[in-house]
């Protein structure tokens, strides 16, 4: 029991380690590039499961990522906003939208829930596409600077204008994210969402206000996606509607489905394993759909609990086949007694 308390926080531990350490043995633009897409995917994938703690499926959470970035990109380049301003104004932007749909529609149960988010995402795409004079359109917004550098006379100046210090930004802010969600789901009110999530009836009668709890989640997994928005406008320097439409909503439900709703390292391993599938099997990359359709059935099917179950479905293999192996060899040994 005592080793088991140190295991999980090793294992955060050296995961953090590598993903400080990926960029000394991956060099290169493009790698790099695809290693923060994969720090967004996982900022993405760990705040939708935020709003799937309280029991609510949310099929629209390209929305709120779609809010964060569009505020940030239109703060910096239309109002001058710094950079750090403009990605908090991005995540509470989300934050608030997430709360104002949340009220009157958390209410909500199961695929009812789940069209509004749906419905709630294609509106916001519409909007984005339409509002031409605002937002760009389909063309989108341009040249959008990269994070201001931090600067502390005589000790300190960091500038993000290499893909490398830009990682190693995106990707402290996403661990700093993590903590903050894992803090959130070992709270009481981490607790109460769980509580929700197992009976909304039972949590109810005990006098927990379920509606307010389930706006609260939809509203904190608002504003680490929307933060997820404001760090990829800032990094492309460029955003379109395209990238933050339905599909991509299905592929960040796929991420957590995939990895496992049952810790927060679920959704991480769902959205590495994900993110990079494609480029290493990149004659497929058109079928990409099919080719995850085809990784959450087989998931569903032999590992309902994700991958993230899977060191203990092993674990249990082993010692069910060492148990019969053990029983094998007794039954031989009472067979020549006799």
């Amino acid at each position: 029991m005592k080793n088991r308390r140190f295991i999980k926080p090793l294992s955060y531990g050296l995961l953090i380690i590598f993903f400080f350490i990926m960029p000394v043995f991956i060099t290169g633009q493009y790698k790099q590039s695809v290693m923060i897409m994969v720090g967004i995917n996982i900022l993405m994938a760990c705040s939708l499961r935020q709003v799937f703690n309280s029991g609510q499926l949310s099929m629209g959470h390209g929305g709120f990522m779609a809010v964060g970035a569009y505020t940030a990109a239109l703060l910096i380049t239309k109002s001058d906003w710094s950079s750090w301003a403009a990605l908090a104004a991005g995540a509470a932007a989300a934050g608030i939208m997430g709360l104002l749909i949340g009220l009157p529609f958390t209410r909500l149960k199961g695929i009812y829930f789940s069209l509004i988010t749906v419905f709630l995402g294609i509106v916001i795409g519409i909007i984005i596409d339409q509002w031409r004079s605002f937002t760009g359109g389909p063309y989108g917004i341009t040249n959008i600077p990269p994070p201001d550098s931090i600067v502390i006379p005589g000790l300190l100046n960091l500038t993000f204008n290499s893909s490398t210090a830009q990682y190693y930004l995106i990707i402290s802010i996403v661990l700093i994210s993590l903590v903050v969600m894992y803090a959130i789901e070992h709270s009481r009110i981490g607790r109460t969402f769980i509580s929700i999530k197992e009976s909304d009836f039972l949590a109810e009668s005990v006098g927990v206000n379920v509606n307010w709890f389930r706006v609260l989640s939809f509203t904190i997994g608002g504003i680490f996606a929307g933060l997820a928005g404001g760090l990829y406008a800032q990094y492309l320097s460029v955003i379109t509607p395209g990238p933050f439409g339905f599909i991509f909503s299905v592929y960040v439900m796929i991420y957590v489905i995939v990895g496992g709703l049952g810790s927060l390292a679920g959704p991480i391993i769902g959205a590495v394993i994900l993110s990079t599938l494609p480029e290493f099997a990149r004659p497929l990359r058109e079928y990409q759909p099919f080719v995850f359709s085809a990784v959450l059935m087989i998931v569903i099917f032999f590992l309902p609990d994700g991958l993230i179950s899977l060191p203990q479905k092993l674990t249990r293999l082993i010692k069910y086949r060492r148990n019969r192996m053990i029983l094998v060899e007794d039954r031989t040994n009472v067979d020549r007694e006799k």
